[in-house]
């Protein structure tokens, strides 16, 4: 059985934040010589309220996000000499996130800082999953 050194978990959106996210754990990886985990979680719109053809489009519009977001990871990775696993989910991002950390045993998650304001009332992506306390979580602004 091959050993690896560890995993490194960025979760990603696209946003600027979650684009350096990826970028800050990337390095991490290749300088702990860890695997390098991608996850992007695609948040289900309220479709109970959208017609046939409105859910066509928002599900063509998430397919065609995962692909660009794809290759521009691949592409940045490739680049920056570390090889790279990229997964795309749908659902609740902290629980996606928590649900494939745990089922992949990632040593380490790594998350970019929210920019949306009401989230200094509900609390953001990246304090829930320190609050949850089971892996080294960075934020990177």
């Amino acid at each position: 059985m091959e050993r690896r050194s560890g995993l490194v978990l960025a979760g990603v959106d696209g946003s600027p934040t979650s684009v350096r996210a990826g970028a800050y754990a990337a390095g991490l990886a290749r300088r702990q010589g860890a695997e390098f985990l991608v996850v992007y979680v695609a948040s289900r719109p309220a479709l109970a309220s959208m017609s046939p053809e409105a859910m066509q489009v928002a599900e063509e519009a998430v397919e065609q996000t995962i692909l660009e977001l794809r290759e521009s990871i691949e592409s940045s990775a490739t680049w920056a000499g570390v090889t790279v696993r990229f997964l795309a989910v749908r659902g609740d991002p902290f629980t996606e996130i928590c649900r494939v950390a745990s089922d992949e045993r990632a040593d380490a998650v790594v998350v970019g800082a929210s920019t949306h304001a009401g989230h200094r009332w509900v609390g953001s992506l990246a304090v829930r999953l320190v609050k949850a306390g089971k892996w080294p979580v960075t934020v990177v602004p």
